[in-house]
């Protein structure tokens, strides 16, 4: 058996966490640059507010609902989700979590069976309500597939389920497969169930897991096609990955809090981006062969509607470094070669690939010492920087205005990863 532990309304419920008065009160938090809503409660929801609509489009109702509000404060969510995970750790065992999401991890439960599994589950939940204050749902099935089904049955109807839905018969799968509609099934998408509907007949998942394997291996694109209906069938097909421990690229990229036009700007937001690539190759002890540099415009207005063009370039390099001022001096001649003048850019990005393991890299006969002593700064400095925040120590190519950095005019305190903005009880 399977298990899926969901967070509900996760980027909310980290900001109720910390502002107790907005239980059962409408809350949405926003995308970038404070566009549009990404995360919503159950209460905003019964107000008519659609999710990934933009801000504007919502804000007469949020404000004659007086809606609470929040920019995407990404520090906090990604903190508290660090804590859910561990959680489960706890709980499951490391070899038994993959995490699906920031909000959202698969469980391995095949050594529990019969009533254990709705007793385990409910144990899950209460944990880690009670160890991180996150709400969670879960789902439990003989498959991934069905168990993100289930989950998703049990957060439809809180009160009924209790957020807690475990299929362990035959006869609880198909009941649950027939309230399913295709277009909510995990790996299909919109346009795909539409074609279901449309030349087979075919509307819920019920109808789905009856197709034989020839149809579905013809019609459903091979063998990802008939994994899903074997999945629907009760066969466990998807198995469980490996956590990683180091990622095979690195990437950071953000829209810019306005457009930008002068090349300095471009050149400070892509020694930042490098900056905080650079730490996350560091953390896992690797080094890069490959920078990527990307920036994106939109050269048609003074708004977002039209449809925005991305150019990139990348660089080979000499041989592959995880120092930043090293990065920075390969990606800033990419930066030059990429911009144009009149242009207005709305994002930009840099990506580290090639990945190797950092002592595998040959060093230098002739400047040992120095290569060592730079790789000891880099250390120095992103221990700096992660026990004071705010990148205390960068390199000047980054700048200190940051006129680019990005709109988050509604942010809440980033509780629980800086000492000033710690929540205080009076």
């Amino acid at each position: 058996m399977k298990a899926v532990v969901d967070c509900n309304s996760f980027y909310c419920s980290c900001e109720r966490l910390f502002r107790p008065e907005l239980q059962n009160k409408p809350v949405v938090v926003l995308s970038n640059n404070d566009g549009c809503i990404i995360s919503r409660t159950d209460e905003a929801k019964e107000l008519g507010i659609k999710m990934g609509i933009p801000y504007y489009q919502a804000k007469e109702i949020i404000e004659r609902n007086e809606v609470a509000v929040f920019s995407s404060n990404y520090g906090l969510y990604g903190d508290m989700s660090r804590r859910v995970m561990d959680t489960l750790r706890t709980i499951a065992g490391p070899q038994n979590v993959e995490v699906y999401s920031v909000d959202e991890a698969f469980l391995d439960l095949d050594e529990v069976r019969g009533p254990q599994l709705y007793r385990l589950a409910a144990e899950i939940k209460d944990i880690i309500e009670q160890w991180t204050g996150i709400k969670v749902s879960v789902g439990v099935a003989p498959g991934k597939l069905l168990s993100k089904l289930a989950n998703r049955l049990a957060k439809k109807d809180k009160h009924g389920t209790g957020c807690i839905m475990v299929l362990d018969s035959r006869e609880k799968i198909s009941d649950a497969l027939q309230l399913t509609p295709v277009s909510d099934l995990w790996g299909v998408g919109t346009r795909y169930a539409e074609k279901l509907k449309d030349h087979w007949g075919i509307y819920d998942a019920y109808q789905l897991s009856t197709m034989n394997d020839t149809w579905a291996l013809k019609n459903l694109g091979g063998v990802t096609g008939l994994r899903l209906v074997r999945e629907l069938r009760g066969e466990s097909c998807m198995v469980m990955k490996e956590p990683l421990d180091t990622k095979k690229m690195i990437a950071t990229t953000r829209m810019f809090g306005r457009p930008v036009t002068q090349l300095t700007d471009l050149k400070e937001a892509v020694a930042t981006y490098i900056s905080r690539a650079a730490e996350k190759l560091r953390r896992q002890c690797s080094a890069a062969g490959i920078v990527h540099v990307f920036l994106v415009t939109n050269d048609h207005g003074p708004t977002y509607q039209y449809q925005p063009q991305t150019r990139g370039l990348f660089i080979t390099l000499p041989h592959p470094s995880s120092l930043t001022n090293d990065l920075i001096r390969h990606a800033i001649p990419l930066v030059e070669k990429l911009y144009q003048n009149g242009s207005r850019y709305l994002k930009a990005g840099v990506t580290l690939s090639a990945l190797v393991p950092d002592q595998s890299i040959q060093g230098n006969l002739f400047a040992p010492y120095i290569q060592n002593h730079r790789r000891m700064l880099m250390g120095a400095i992103d221990n700096v920087n992660f026990s004071m925040r705010d990148d205390v120590v960068k390199f000047c190519t980054a700048g200190s205005r940051k006129n680019w950095k990005m709109r988050q005019e509604l942010r809440s305190a980033r509780y629980s990863t800086r000492w000033n903005e710690v929540l205080q009880v009076q």
